[in-house]
Parts: structure tokens; sequence; C-alpha cells
């Protein structure tokens, strides 16, 4: 099971396993598939699709879910993240934080901001650069109070990476989480990496999150 395989990791890690959140991803996935993974506890969920999201969270909003949004956020979908989604893993541009912190003041609802990172220059893959990072936290700690919080940093493994690459990648984030709770602010302390080809790598290095769907759904 997945829940027991975070708690090993967690274990080999020297952590709690309650000390890191599974997020399911949930994409492309049924209301009914939703609801069996809550029935069993699962708290998290994780979507990539603006529009598919809404009309799934609209039918849980009497139960008390966390959503997620995981993939890349165009600017003109910022409206739709506050009172839907808890938290965001994808920020990785100046313009979207300001679009979220807008929203967010506008709806009175509270959003939680991760910082997309592409530790491993995959040119595949959305997110910062590492030697941009402190720039782009710096721009956000002036734009978030209040209803939108800087929480930590976001990373997507290099696909087709062996593991000592995958490890490398995980430990890189870690060190620049590390080097911006000393540098800005303590309260970075999560680290969403890890998804369910390498969600234990992950746990091992450090992470807080893991987004895994296709080893709790089955193949999509």
């Amino acid at each position: 099971m997945v829940s027991e395989r975070i708690a090993a990791a967690a274990r080999r890690s020297g952590r709690l396993p309650q000390e890191v959140r599974l997020i399911a991803v949930s994409k492309t996935k049924t209301l009914q598939d939703i609801r069996s993974l809550a029935d069993l506890g699962v708290n998290d969920f994780g979507e990539n699709q603006i529009q598919e999201a809404l009309g799934k969270i609209a039918q849980f909003r009497e139960t008390a879910l966390d959503w997620h949004f995981i993939g890349h956020l165009q600017s003109n979908k910022c409206k739709f993240i506050p009172g839907n989604f808890s938290w965001v893993h994808s920020i990785d541009n100046e313009k979207l934080v300001r679009r979220i912190a807008q929203a967010a003041r506008e709806a009175d609802a509270s959003v939680n901001l991760l910082l997309q990172v592409n530790v491993s220059a995959d040119p595949a893959k959305h997110g910062v650069p590492s030697a941009d990072l402190f720039p782009l936290v710096e721009h956000v700690l002036e734009q978030t109070s209040g209803r939108t919080r800087l929480r930590g940093l976001m990373t997507i493994g290099y696909r087709g990476a062996g593991v000592d690459e995958k490890r490398r990648s995980f430990a890189a984030l870690r060190q620049l989480l590390e080097q911006c709770r000393q540098r800005f602010v303590d309260s970075m302390t999560e680290l969403s990496m890890g998804m369910s080809g390498d969600f234990e790598l992950a746990i091992e290095e450090g992470a807080t999150m893991v987004r895994v769907g296709t080893a709790l759904f089955g193949p999509r």
C-alpha cells in the first residue's frame, strides 16, 4: 500500500510518517474514485486543469477536503484559485503571484503558495531556474500578506533519470529550501516533490508532500 511505503520511507529518513502529506493526483478520475479514497481517510487531492477541477470541487463542498493545484497555471485562471484551492504548487513567475494575491483579497480566501523550481534544468518542464529563485522569493514576500502565504518549494523529477540523478535533484531542492529559510523566512517548510515512480526517494531526501496518482488509482 502507498501509505505503508510512505511510512517506511519517512522512518528511513528519521521522520514520523505523519510528517509527509499524501496528495492523491485525481486528474481525469471520477467523483467515485475520489470519494473512495476520501472514505479511506485521504484528505488532499491534486488537479492540473482548472475547469475539470472546479466541477469536482463543487461536488465535495460539504466534505473537508484540501484541493491542490499542481499543473501549469495560466495567469487568466488565477481568479479561480482562491475559495477552491488551498494550495498552488506551480508558482514560477511574478505575474501569477500578483494575480493570486489580488484574487485572494477580493474573495477573502486563503491560499498557500509553493514555488516551482526546475532544479534539473529540464527543458520540457516549467519552473524557475535555481539561479533565479531568490529574486522570485523576494518578490513573493513583497506581494503576499494575510490571505496568501509562501510555504515552500516544489519540483518535478527529470523524466527518465536514474535513481542517483533523481536523488541529487531532490537533495538540491532541499538545500535551496534551507537557504531560503536562512535568508528570508523560517516559515518556508514545505517540499513538494516525488510522484508515483520516485516518491520514496523524495521522502528520503526531505519531501513533506508527495503527489501520487498511478500508484493509487492505477494507470490512466
